[in-house]
């Protein structure tokens, strides 16, 4: 799963982008004009963007300059109809990591978005293990030594997110703004409620607890 910023004026593209990106687990959120694309990367936190070359108030390659020029690290991935080398050179040369020419199949984007999401800083492994946890990224199976647990989608969410940062300390705030949308009204309460459900399934009667509190500061999982 990844947080995916979508920064796209047409909206029958849009449409069928984000319900494809979905489908596959992720979270999207989506800017219909440059401007507004900006502030999103500005104020909130991504895996990775998919931006549009022409957009209203503000063109796909001068979002990239803005955003490295603030030192942005986020991957971006450039959309647009163009297809002379000297515009992909000037795509790429504003800051974009991957260009997408138009028309593009959602599996081609899908598989874009993987190879970008491997690469450092951010690395999408398939199995993570944390004590005695295993999660499969891509099956979505959850064991802890060895028996299997089944968890709601935001609690695997929850649960991958805390094993892909052990020992990072998260607050609330910080945790709804990785796994749910800038614009949800859940509020940080919810969070308290997922960590109870969560705790729940995977802790173990006796055993040192894996997720832990730190009071005042937030949440993290023991590596």
């Amino acid at each position: 799963m990844a947080k995916i910023l979508l920064i796209e004026d047409d909206k029958s593209l849009c449409k069928v982008v984000s319900e494809w990106l979905k489908d596959e687990d992720h979270i999207v959120e989506v800017a219909e004009d440059g401007a507004t694309g900006l502030d999103y990367l500005k104020f909130y936190s991504y895996d990775v963007a998919v931006i549009d070359w022409d957009l209203p108030k503000m063109k796909g390659p001068d979002i990239c300059r803005t955003f490295r020029s603030r030192g942005g690290q986020t991957p971006i991935l450039m959309l647009t109809g163009k297809s002379d080398i000297a515009d992909k050179e000037q795509g790429l040369d504003s800051g974009a990591d991957d260009y997408l020419t138009k028309p593009f199949h959602p599996r081609e984007l899908s598989a874009r978005l993987r190879a970008m999401l491997r690469r450092p800083p951010v690395r999408l492994e398939q199995m993570l293990r944390v004590q005695d946890i295993e999660l499969d990224t891509v099956t979505h199976a959850v064991r802890r030594a060895g028996k299997e647990i089944h968890l709601m989608p935001k609690e695997f969410a929850l649960l991958e997110f805390l094993m892909k940062h052990p020992d990072q300390t998260f607050n609330a705030d910080a945790i709804l703004n990785r796994l749910w949308p800038s614009d949800s009204e859940v509020s940080t309460e919810l969070i308290k409620v997922y960590i109870a459900k969560l705790r729940k399934k995977i802790e173990v009667e006796g055993s040192p607890a894996v997720i832990a509190t730190v009071h005042g500061v937030g949440y993290k999982i023991k590596g």
